[in-house]
C-alpha cells in the first residue's frame, strides 16, 4: 500500500495539495538472477556433448547401408580384440567367454533376438566369425553388421 508523505514547507499551510505519494520497493530484481542462469546454461550445453567419450572404433565402408530405426543391441569389437578377447555391449567391456551366457540375459524381454556386430576395420574375419558363433550360441536369431556410408565420420 502506498505511504502518504506530508511536505511541509515551513510556512505552516496545511495545504492538501502538498502529499506526494511514495511506493516502498518491495520487489526483488531478478534481471540479473535471470542473465547467470542464461550463462550457466549456455555452458551447460556447450560442454555437455565433449563430456560424453564412446569407444573409438574405426568401422569399414559400406555403399549401401541402411539406418537403423529402432533401439538395438551393438556388439563393439575393437582392434585390441586379438590381444585381450574382450568385446563391448553396448559399452559394457565383456569377455568373449562369457558372451553367450550375457546375450541369453539380454535377450530374455527382447521380442527381436537380433543384434548389431560392429568390429574394427583392422579386426580379422576369423575373429568375427568366432563372436557371431559366441552370439549364435547365446540365443541370437539374426546378426547384423554395422557399416558406415563413404564420407561418414
Amino acid at each position: 500500500m502506498p505511504k502518504l508523505q506530508s511536505m511541509d514547507h515551513g510556512n505552516g499551510s496545511r495545504g492538501g495539495r502538498s502529499r506526494r505519494v511514495s511506493t516502498a520497493l518491495a520487489e526483488i530484481n531478478v534481471v540479473p538472477l535471470v542473465d547467470v542462469m542464461l550463462v550457466l546454461l549456455i555452458i551447460f550445453m556447450v560442454t555437455a556433448p565433449m563430456m560424453q567419450r564412446g569407444l573409438d572404433v574405426n568401422l569399414p565402408v559400406a555403399r549401401r547401408a541402411q539406418q537403423i530405426s529402432e533401439e538395438r543391441i551393438f556388439i563393439h569389437v575393437p582392434l585390441a580384440y586379438r590381444t585381450n578377447r574382450v568385446v563391448y555391449i553396448g559399452d559394457d567391456p565383456v569377455r568373449v567367454d562369457i558372451l553367450d551366457e550375457r546375450m541369453r540375459q539380454a535377450l530374455l524381454t527382447s521380442t527381436t533376438k537380433q543384434v548389431f556386430l560392429r568390429g574394427d576395420g583392422g579386426v580379422q574375419l576369423q575373429d568375427l566369425m568366432d563372436v557371431m558363433d559366441k552370439l549364435k550360441a547365446g540365443g541370437v536369431e539374426r546378426v547384423g553388421i554395422v557399416a558406415k556410408l563413404p564420407g561418414e565420420r
